[in-house]
């Protein structure tokens, strides 16, 4: 049972990372392109890791706190660093699609 929780979780986390990576190289833009690794990635990555949890702590005697470690390294430093991204893109006046101007641009042009 515990081979089967581990395969859909690195199958799921698997696609999640496949689908992140994608969105990077395929969106038109900058600001489109964050939401590949700062969301998709680091959910694939979170369950990537919870699969390593699962599998270590059960063929191993102890528990393994390193995989908790990274995780909470990941899921804290990925949307600080996205959000530094974008704020430093806004600073340089950074072109974007019509799509991705925010609504006060949006009044702007009516």
């Amino acid at each position: 049972m515990i081979e089967w929780i581990i395969s859909i979780l690195l199958l799921l986390g698997g696609s999640f990372v496949l689908v992140g990576s994608i969105g990077l190289v395929k969106m038109p833009d900058f600001f489109m392109r964050l939401h590949g690794p700062t969301k998709a990635t680091t959910l694939g990555m979170a369950l990537l890791l919870t699969a390593s949890m699962i599998f270590f702590s059960s063929t191993q005697a102890g528990f393994s706190a390193k995989e908790i470690l990274i995780s909470l390294f990941l899921l804290l430093t990925a949307p600080i660093s996205g959000y530094m991204m974008i704020k430093a893109a806004i600073h340089h006046k950074l072109d974007s699609i019509e799509r991705t101007k925010g609504i006060d641009n949006i009044e702007d042009d009516v």
